[in-house]
């Protein structure tokens, strides 16, 4: 099955239609009511993403998505990003290891380096090591998580002597890891080496740049004896905004695009359409454009949409998931399961990743890493 859902940054932008900006406590409180829709409409996961300035309101997706998870039932919490460079691995370990229990393993995350430079002398980093960090930290978490006792010995924290990380997983079972990059290489090659999901967030960028990381994940994924290019665990991101027509759709959305701090100044609306993701238009529009990112990627199990950012209220945001709900994403369904060869996986749920631990398939890394930690 392929997994759907939405994924938030959780930016604070003034709307330009009325001028209104959101408080910090209504934008906290709106991933709420938004989680909540995305299961009533059907979607299989919601994402948050780790910030530590403005504009951004999610310094914390864990104790917000552990108050989500406490009102739904369904669909699977992740993040949009998890800064594994800036935030301590035995601290990743533990505050995500306690999510996985409470939500009886309906969680995954996702491992990036974020887009701010600032964020590492906050944290005591230097973003000049910014890929060794990802590389290091994560060569530990991913032991905290299988070994009862670590010792270890790094660059860039305290060694480890005898330390057991609890809670220990669910079932002895890690979450699932996707790692985020747009643009570096050696983080697709990471998520290749250890077996892991590879999320390209794609939106601001052109489909051959996707295509290009998408398959040297793919190839290294296959030489680290994981399984077939094919069958790498591989997610994009996507935006949209949907109206019953393109034209009511381009009208209500171009005050947005235009002054939104992430888009102004930048390409038209018209020409970020044809270069990027982005699909402003009906229903079927999305659809048509949604599907054709396979011709690039391959079959992948991960589709997550932007619908909450450049100031959009709360109520069109709302109106917006029931859209995509509803009239996109179960035609997305139908469509990408045709022609899908039977080889290709599933993506990854907590329930087929104990069935493998318990057949003794857990993916194991083929080499040593470079930068990664010492016994």
């Amino acid at each position: 099955m392929m997994q759907f859902g939405l994924f938030s940054v959780g930016d604070v932008t003034r709307d330009p239609t009325t001028g209104k900006t959101p408080t910090e406590h209504e934008r906290i409180k709106s991933y709420v009511t938004i989680a909540k829709k995305a299961e009533e409409v059907g979607l299989d996961v919601f994402a948050l993403g780790q910030h530590h300035n403005p504009p951004f309101v999610t310094s914390s997706p864990t104790t917000t998505l552990a108050y989500i998870g406490a009102q739904t039932e369904n669909i699977i919490l992740s993040t949009a990003t998890t800064l594994i460079t800036t935030t301590d691995p035995v601290r990743i370990a533990e505050d995500y290891g306690m999510l996985q229990h409470h939500l009886d393993g309906r969680m995954d995350l996702t491992l990036g380096r974020g887009n701010t430079g600032p964020v590492y002398p906050w944290f005591g980093k230097d973003i000049r090591q910014g890929v060794n960090l990802a590389i290091e930290n994560y060569n530990l978490l991913h032991r905290l998580w299988r070994e009862d006792v670590v010792n270890w010995k790094g660059h860039f924290r305290t060694p480890l002597n005898s330390f057991t990380s609890t809670p220990r997983p669910l079932d002895g079972v890690s979450p699932f890891v996707w790692h985020g990059s747009i643009r570096t290489p050696e983080i697709a090659e990471q998520a290749a080496y250890y077996g892991d999901g590879f999320f390209h967030n794609n939106i601001f960028w052109n489909k051959e740049h996707t295509q290009q990381m998408i398959n040297l994940y793919r190839e290294r994924y296959e030489h680290y004896g994981h399984g077939t290019a094919e069958q790498a665990i591989v997610g994009l991101g996507g935006q949209a905004f949907i109206a019953k027509n393109s034209q009511d759709a381009v009208r209500q959305f171009r005050p947005y695009f235009d002054n939104a701090p992430v888009y102004g100044g930048g390409p038209s609306l018209e020409d970020f359409t044809e270069q990027t993701p982005l699909t402003v238009g009906s229903p079927q529009q999305v659809i048509e454009k949604t599907l054709s990112f396979r011709e690039y990627a391959g079959d992948y199990q991960r589709q997550l949409f932007l619908m909450d950012h450049a100031g959009l209220p709360l109520k069109e945001v709302l109106n917006q998931i029931d859209l995509l709900g509803e009239e996109v994403v179960p035609v997305l369904r139908k469509e990408f399961t045709k022609n899908r060869p039977a080889s290709v996986p599933n993506a990854p749920t907590h329930a087929s990743l104990k069935a493998r631990h318990e057949a003794g398939l857990d993916p194991v890394a083929g080499g040593t890493q470079a930068a990664g930690g010492e016994n």
